[in-house]
């Protein structure tokens, strides 16, 4: 069976959706030459994970399609900072600066930021690429700003004027009846102020291709709707985007799904047809609320690479793209250990990886061969116990559990072991609280440490596992997770951890006794 017979049978989401544009396409090549594939960028405030998530799972059905379909394809991460600025972002320096400049244009409004971008929106669009460079995503930045300032969009906005009834049909039932008698898809750009209006529009001529609107001053003036002189409500303007590029598939959260749904009507409405896509979830912090931008509540890209791979990241964007999903630092480390498990499993050759995940993230790509001889779990737990502030006192055990294995020779490991310290210092230490244990646990714990105590030093992982098993089972914990609950909490700070006994073979049996023996030292908890 060929590799595009075996993707036309493959169950992994990305191929699901090439497969809906395929079908779409219906054998026929666009007559602009290629497919296009569309990410939106809102510049309002600092890029979040979220818009690199839309950027990599778009990549991944663009990837997956060209495995389909010969066509070829484009995708353009297009930034809308052209839109008026609504309220100054919490998270930026130099907010009362900003906040002066209100209804401007994102890219009219000055950088509050130490860097040498004309504007706030030049700024973050700056900022977006070069975290999606950072992945090296193929990808073209579009602007809307010059979109509409290069006349781009003069023919669509022309359009939209000429079928301006057509538009409002679709939008006034949308709006509350107060908005209603002021909406117009057309926001002008105030000549006199420089803002972005939302104001009626008085007069059109399609002819002319001019509209005429009130000004801020009282004044009635006539304008162009090109030329960037006048900018699109964004429904209309999202369905005149999609009409003007021909865009082809572009996805969009939950939240999105009416807002789709009416610019879809909008693109078909001017003569186009609505790109094929489909509504993801949406993230959530660690309170259960929706991530935003302005708010600055979810993590950066910066903050998940600070103690994750690139490739725990893109496995994270890559799973249950349709499931909320709570975007923490807690949720980084299982992403690291299953990208290695996956990544175990991988065959290149194997026609049935076309569903491991791997093959996604890697665009079909091989993926790199640095093997993960420890988990990060046990690394992370490891910079606990030992109160790590540098790499190389991990290195001290690990070259004892692994004999010869250097920072050279295990590159990959020597990554972690960096990250997982700064996991340790920045999350686990602050938080960290050993809790004193029970008489039951006491008990249990000495009687641990002493059969321990009898195996030889250099004992394997699953000698000390199989002693913790049959401590947990003779002293009635029940179920034995209780048991390894109670071993993590009293020893480790923390309500889980790695399998103990892989735990104790790299830490050492001398110093794992050292921190049994000085914990019993200490009180005695509340009574089992």
């Amino acid at each position: 069976m060929s590799l595009r017979d075996r993707a036309r049978a493959a169950t992994a989401w990305p191929f699901e959706e090439a497969r809906k544009l395929v079908e779409r396409l219906g054998g026929r090549e666009p007559e602009k030459g290629y497919v296009l594939f569309e990410t939106g960028y809102g510049p309002s405030g600092l890029p979040h994970i979220g818009t690199f998530g839309e950027v990599a799972r778009t990549s991944m059905v663009r990837h997956a399609f060209s495995l389909l379909c010969d066509a070829p394809t484009r995708l353009f991460a297009f930034s809308d900072d052209m839109d008026g600025l609504r309220k100054a972002p919490d998270n930026i320096p130099n907010r009362e600066t900003v906040a002066e400049h209100l209804g401007r244009p994102l890219t009219g409004v000055p950088n509050p930021f130490d860097t040498e971008h004309a504007s706030f929106g030049a700024h973050n669009n700056a900022m977006l690429r070069s975290f999606l460079d950072r992945f090296g995503f193929d990808y073209e930045f579009v602007s809307a700003t010059e979109m509409y300032t290069t006349g781009r969009f003069d023919e669509a906005l022309l359009r939209v004027l000429e079928r301006f009834d057509a538009v409002m049909e679709i939008m006034l039932p949308t709006l509350r009846e107060e908005r209603r008698k002021t909406y117009s898809p057309f926001l002008p750009v105030s000549p006199t102020t420089g803002r972005v209006l939302l104001v009626p529009t008085l007069e059109r001529d399609p002819a002319r291709g001019v509209i005429v609107f009130e000004d801020e001053d009282g004044v009635k003036r006539e304008t162009p709707v090109t030329g960037g002189r006048c900018k699109l409500n964004w429904k209309p303007d999202w369905g005149m985007r999609w009409y003007a590029l021909g865009v082809d598939y572009e996805m969009a959260g939950k939240d999105l799904i009416d807002s789709v749904r009416i610019s879809g009507r909008v693109c078909r409405a001017l003569g186009g047809a609505a790109p094929e896509g489909f509504n993801y979830e949406l993230f959530l912090d660690e309170n259960g609320e929706k991530i935003s931008k302005s708010r600055g509540n979810g993590l950066t890209i910066e903050e998940w690479l600070r103690y994750g791979t690139e490739e725990s990241l893109a496995l994270f964007m890559y799973r249950k793209p349709r499931a909320a999903k709570r975007l923490h630092v807690d949720v980084i480390p299982r992403q690291v250990d299953d990208y290695a498990r996956l990544l175990e499993t991988f065959d290149g050759r194997d026609g049935e990886t076309l569903d491991n995940p791997v093959w996604h993230i890697h665009a079909g790509d091989d993926p790199p061969a640095a093997r993960q001889p420890l988990s990060y779990a046990m690394l992370l737990n490891l910079a606990s116990v030992c109160n790590a502030e540098d790499k190389a006192v991990l290195w001290g055990f690990i070259g004892r559990y692994l004999p010869g294995a250097t920072p050279d020779t295990e590159p990959l490991l020597d990554r972690l072991a960096g990250l997982a310290v700064n996991y340790y210092r920045d999350i686990v230490k602050p938080a960290r609280h050993r809790r004193a244990p029970t008489a039951r646990e006491r008990a249990a714990f000495e009687d641990l440490a002493d059969r321990f105590e009898a195996l030889p030093a250099d004992a394997d992982g699953e000698t000390f596992q199989t002693e913790v098993y049959a401590v947990g089972r003779e002293h009635g914990f029940e179920p034995l997770r209780v048991w390894f609950r109670a071993l993590y909490e009293v020893l480790l700070g923390q309500s889980q951890g790695p399998r103990f006994g892989g735990f104790v073979a790299l830490y050492g049996r001398d110093e794992t006794l050292a921190l049994m023996r000085e914990t019993l030292a200490g009180g005695e908890g509340p009574a089992a």
